[in-house]
């Protein structure tokens, strides 16, 4: 058992490359919350901003199920995922949405976060209802600066008439097949370097770590695409979200430290 879910991932991505990190999220019940809070401190990502459990809530669970090809996940929420708070100004650069269904129940966070001057990326996740409404989620993506879903996302997003160019940048997560971003004139590929997978949850997170970070920084996209694949590839070879991003590739590490700061 371990914490999990696109926000913490990506977040633990961020840190172990050198940047300051906080989480926004209710912590799970007990028994779990001692589980996931000794996970995200041992990433030194700050929790000043997250919310402790309703007494007496039932736990917040996700079980994670692995195959040679795809997972699936089986989770059982309760309450509000996200306690209502306000953003000092100055004090973040970025905000990132591990989920499209966290942006769908607080769209606030996009006026909260621009009024300080934030950007805004958001992933998607799998979500049956969202992704049958291309056409209604436009206007919503149209205000955030980077997308992230992966293929197959993306390609049931725009059946369902999300247009071509909503929002301004969006990545697409090709898993073996690399990375692709998309801009309003031209589509950049980045392919990935094979090997050996053992655990497949939470690579599209640590993409989102690699890409944004590099992103941030001011990198080109053909970069930010393939430090995005570095990242995503160190996930996959240790089982759980975050295993493998203790084991960083240290010139990537020691490049994105110069970022950080």
């Amino acid at each position: 058992m371990h914490a999990g879910g696109g926000a913490f991932i990506t977040a633990a991505a961020f840190s172990a490359l050198g940047w300051k990190t906080s989480i926004l999220a209710t912590l799970p019940a007990a028994p779990f919350d001692a589980i996931v809070c000794k996970d995200i401190a041992n990433f030194g990502v700050n929790t000043a901003y997250c919310a402790k459990a309703a007494k007496g809530a039932a736990p917040q669970i996700t079980v994670a199920i692995s195959g040679q090809e795809d997972r699936a996940f089986l989770s059982h929420k309760t309450g509000a995922a996200l306690p209502d708070v306000d953003f000092a100004k100055g004090l973040f650069r970025h905000l990132h949405i591990g989920e499209l269904r966290s942006l769908v129940e607080h769209p606030n966070l996009i006026e909260k976060a621009r009024k300080v001057g934030m950007t805004i990326s958001v992933d998607c996740g799998w979500d049956d209802e969202l992704l049958g409404q291309g056409d209604a989620m436009g206007h919503l993506l149209s205000k955030v600066d980077v997308f992230l879903p992966n293929e197959t996302e993306y390609e049931r997003l725009t059946a369902s008439g999300l247009p071509q160019g909503i929002p301004p940048l969006t990545v697409v997560k090709r898993g073996k097949h690399g990375a692709q971003a998309h801009t309003h004139d031209k589509q950049i590929n980045q392919p990935a370097t094979a090997t050996t997978v053992v655990d497949a949850t939470g690579a599209g997170d640590a993409f989102n770590g690699g890409f944004l970070s590099s992103w941030l920084a001011g990198k080109t996209l053909q970069v930010c695409l393939a430090n995005g694949n570095r990242c995503g590839r160190s996930s996959v070879q240790k089982a759980g979200g975050t295993g493998g991003l203790l084991d960083l590739p240290s010139d990537l590490v020691t490049a994105q430290v110069g970022a950080a700061q």
